[in-house]
């Protein structure tokens, strides 16, 4: 291998997340038809999930999401602007989730973003800024089938129901929707995903007793969209499903389920040495080279989003092998031990997902069974200071 040239770094960066948007669309194009009639709406929180939350929304409408979802307003905003400022795509139905007390509710009403409701608290405050701002906040009233997290419980719910039909009779909401989240989703033989959906349909006849005509009640995720096909209702709400991951690895992976994973994390080598047998790497010393070998120093660490907890176990793929993080994760970098492998400064490292020239690394799954966590995770907590690289035709349509 020669190295006569230092190569142009993806992203001006030494590390970076590569995002497929052409995966996005696919991957909610399948959602799409796994719904079989019931529409989709493409969950984009958490900066869809570390992708990149406007250029990931804009993928997930063009794959045949009608409605997009996120937890907290900010985001919902942001969509919003997105809209106003050319992004036209994204002029669909927009629901926020998770609010705390003295949410600015006025500005989403005036928005026109959709607000979960859990509690009376809540639904009096978005009622109060309806009545501010002179316009009818649309509402999805949020009953906890089981969960025991975000929404009405026991005896709450009836007063929920109550106080939404008052608010409703006043002209400050419309109840449009009503929403839960499932325990089990990804177990689908448990009787815990009956009881809730059983929960979940009694709620919904609650609502039209008291006169809300329901645009859509939801409550399935992306595994409950896979496996659950009952609970599917009139909208379903894929998250990790959008960005090619399997939600449910021990029972398909992501290919067995039509997915495409939409995100790569690459980096460049910083330098490489060549040690003796017996030297110890990183802090602490808790990887010891069995040999005399080349180290190589990769530029990510978990300021970036790589967990601790992969010190010594986070796959990699260097000068096209497998390899691992040899020794601990520090804060900007990671030293792997590369052998013999031809490996200098400036050579790419994929971490997760594919190299430029599209050879096929370790996935973030591998990355989520060595940390002992969830795929979920992994994708998510990247952060922000490696920037977002979009590939894909659709990219270059949107002239990202």
């Amino acid at each position: 291998m020669t190295h006569s040239a230092a190569p142009a770094l993806l992203g001006n960066a030494p590390a970076r997340v590569v995002v497929d948007l052409d995966a996005i669309a696919d991957n909610a194009n399948e959602m799409t038809r796994r719904a079989e009639g019931a529409s989709v709406l493409g969950v984009v929180k958490g900066d869809a999930y570390g992708h990149g939350l406007v250029p990931s929304a804009r993928a997930a409408v063009s794959g045949g999401s009608t409605w997009l979802g996120v937890a907290q307003l900010a985001e919902a905003m942001t969509l919003r602007r997105a809209a106003a400022e050319g992004a036209g795509d994204l002029d669909v139905p927009v629901l926020s989730w998770l609010h705390a007390p003295g949410s600015p509710f006025a500005d989403a009403i005036e928005a026109r973003i959709d607000l979960g409701a859990p509690s009376v608290g809540e639904l009096d405050g978005i009622a109060a800024a309806a009545r501010r701002v002179g316009r009818r906040a649309r509402v999805h009233l949020k009953v906890d089938t089981g969960l025991a997290r975000n929404g009405a419980y026991g005896d709450d719910w009836p007063r929920l129901v109550e106080a939404a039909k008052a608010a409703q009779a006043t002209g400050d909401v419309e109840v449009v929707g009503l929403m839960t989240h499932f325990v089990r989703a990804d177990e689908p033989g448990h009787p815990e995903n009956t009881a809730q959906i059983e929960r979940f349909t009694s709620a919904a006849t609650d609502c039209e007793s008291a006169g809300f005509e329901l645009e859509v009640r939801h409550m399935s995720n992306s595994p409950a969209t896979f496996f659950l096909p009952e609970a599917r209702f009139d909208l379903v709400r894929p998250g990790l499903a959008l960005y090619g991951l399997s939600p449910a690895p021990h029972l398909a992976t992501s290919e067995e389920l039509t997915l495409r994973p939409a995100m790569s994390i690459t980096a460049n080598v910083t330098v490489t040495k060549r040690v003796p047998a017996g030297q110890g790497v990183s802090y602490g010393h808790t990887y010891t080279t069995p040999r005399e070998t080349t180290l190589a120093d990769i530029p990510v660490g978990y300021a970036d989003g790589v967990p601790r907890a992969a010190s010594n176990v986070g796959p990699l793929l260097v000068a096209g092998a497998r390899t691992t993080i040899a020794g601990r994760v520090c804060m900007d970098q990671i030293v792997t031990d590369a052998g013999d492998a031809a490996v200098a400064a400036g050579d790419e490292v994929v971490l997760f997902g594919r190299a430029s020239d599209g050879t096929q690394g370790p996935s973030a799954q591998d990355w989520a069974d060595a940390a002992g966590t969830i795929s979920y995770e992994i994708v998510t907590r990247m952060s922000t200071r490696l920037p977002r690289v979009y590939t894909g035709s659709l990219a270059k349509e949107l002239g990202l």
